[in-house]
């Protein structure tokens, strides 16, 4: 097995040197299957996207399921789905193929497990037989004392002969890295210089736990390393842990990873590797500036899709909060592609304070998409789809659906300067978009001056419900009819409701088509036949 792995060692570093070698940015977005993708993890894996794509790099996708007791059965499959439904292309991960795979960091045990060896033998790292007990009273006593927790290194001092014995006795333990003193500052590609020495405050970190699989801060850098990233972007609660990532670089950087083979040594000296260059970002955060919280429930992408959020609205808002875009002092909100987002992209762009999201914005922003798409003959034919499958699922019991191409596209029209989702489209008030009145009886008009109303609408241009409403009191005092009357009737014959919108505007929704085809449909067989031709 150790040759094996070595031998897989040899093939990821040769890859990786002449990867380094061509300059070629490379990006991960590395996230934990612990849970469904949220906006900020949606963030993440955009900023790298976009940062990956302006300068003709590579987008990765790590599944870092280390973590075997918190994982969410399915949540890596949703996260894939939510990232390409949101337009992020991958071009390295699992089941997208590419050179340095796996891409699952539990199918990568050997590699961490060859990693750690040499560690130990570097005199870097040391077996640690503490308990849980013994770490829970440092733990306690450490805030009896209000000071911060802290491990306080002791098995760092055992000797040689009291690991052996422990190892014989089969005593459970973790490996632990040596944290030193770290003084060069870290050059955040957002913060700037940012310093943070992690061994005046922590004690020395766990490496590999004792079931065998590694932590999010080795295994992270190990993966680094051997995938060729060049760039991390990540936020900014990771701040701190770079410095100990920077020290575990240092061991990398050296090749204590491949007992020997100082070929490998001499690939990691010949090529100078280093440390990926890291960017932080900010902290995203409500409107009312609190931080955005998992169990806020409406964050996920899950919950934008099923609410009728669409993709490039949601990259626009995520991007509208953290930046990354010349400012624009037009007024007017504009709706930018992922190729647009990915040329105007800069990094040093990127907002460094918190960035606020403001939900009204979205809205604008998902209004402006559905009119994007309406520009589109494939998206416009692909939205009237969409709206015919979401109306009858809306009423289920109804036969009498009004789901034509035509007329789906009309309402569309008049929502996108209206309406946010598309599911308001099959809110009660508005059910007279899609269901047929089945009475058709008119109380207050007989079928003559039926009639002459229809050429009166058919001669209408402007189909707007000002224009509408002028027209149909004129036409109520030239006809000697009630005007209340005579709108209750026509409300009744274009929707079978007694209440919503006022009349006019119902035909202004409805469309100069379809309220003539609904008004023909109340005269008498005879003189509808007549009536449809004569319009």
């Amino acid at each position: 097995m150790l040759k094996l792995n070595q031998r897989h060692l040899i093939r990821q570093c040769l890859q990786r040197a002449l990867s380094q070698s061509s300059s070629q940015v490379r990006v991960r977005f590395a996230p934990s299957p612990t849970g469904h993708l949220h906006l900020g993890g949606l963030r993440t894996a955009l900023y790298n996207f976009l940062y990956a794509r302006h300068l003709g790099g590579k987008f990765l996708l790590r599944i870092e399921d280390t973590d075997q007791t918190r994982l969410v059965p399915g949540a890596s499959e949703r996260l894939i789905e939510d990232l390409l439904w949101a337009g992020i292309e991958i071009d390295e991960g699992p089941g997208f193929g590419g050179q340095f795979g796996p891409y699952i960091q539990s199918q990568r045990t050997d590699i961490y497990s060859e990693a750690i060896e040499q560690l130990l033998l570097n005199g870097t790292a040391y077996r640690c037989f503490c308990t849980e007990r013994r770490l829970d009273l440092l733990r306690k006593e450490a805030l009896r004392t209000r000071q911060v927790p802290r491990y306080d290194n002791k098995c760092r001092h055992l000797t040689k002969a009291e690991v052996d014995a422990l190892l014989d006795k089969g005593t459970p333990h973790c490996i632990r890295f040596k944290l030193t003193d770290h003084e060069e500052p870290l050059e955040d590609l957002i913060y700037g210089r940012v310093h943070h020495n992690v061994s005046d405050t922590e004690g020395d970190p766990v490496v590999m736990k004792s079931d065998h699989f590694p932590t999010y801060h080795f295994a992270n850098v190990v993966d680094d390393h051997l995938m060729g990233i060049t760039h991390v972007l990540r936020g900014v609660e990771w701040q701190i842990s770079t410095t100990k990532h920077l020290l575990l670089y240092k061991c990398v950087g050296h090749g204590i990873y491949f007992r020997k083979l100082e070929i490998i040594s001499s690939f990691f000296r010949a090529f100078g590797w280093q440390p990926p260059q890291f960017g932080h970002l900010p902290l995203l955060v409500n409107a009312d500036g609190t931080k955005l919280s998992k169990r806020q429930g409406d964050i996920g992408i899950q919950h934008f899709r099923e609410k009728g959020y669409f993709p490039l609205a949601l990259l626009n808002y995520v991007v509208s909060a953290g930046g990354g875009f010349e400012h624009r002092n037009s007024a007017k909100q504009q709706l930018l592609s992922v190729r647009d987002l990915c040329e105007e992209f800069h990094i040093e762009r990127v907002n460094s304070h918190p960035s606020r999201l403001n939900p009204e914005l979205l809205e604008d922003l998902n209004r402006l998409e559905i009119a994007e798409r309406l520009r589109q003959t494939e998206s416009r034919l692909k939205l009237v789809a969409q709206v015919q499958e979401m109306v009858k699922r809306a009423y289920p019991k109804h036969s009498n659906l009004d789901l034509a191409e035509e007329h789906i596209v009309d309402v569309l029209q008049w929502s996108s300067q209206r309406l946010t989702l598309l599911q308001d489209l099959t809110s009660s008030k508005l059910s007279f978009l899609w269901v047929k009145p089945s009475s058709l009886e008119l109380k207050d008009l007989n079928p003559e001056q039926l009639q002459q109303l229809l050429h009166e609408l058919h001669s209408t241009e402007d189909f707007h419900k000002d224009e509408l409403n002028v027209r149909l009191k004129n036409f109520a005092q030239r006809q000697q009819i009630k005007f209340p009357q005579m709108m209750k009737s026509l409300r009744a014959v274009l929707s079978g409701l007694k209440e919503g919108p006022g009349v006019a505007e119902m035909m202004e929704i409805l469309g100069k088509p379809v309220t003539l085809e609904r008004l023909r449909e109340a005269l008498p067989k005879d003189k509808a036949h007549l009536a449809g031709k004569q319009l």
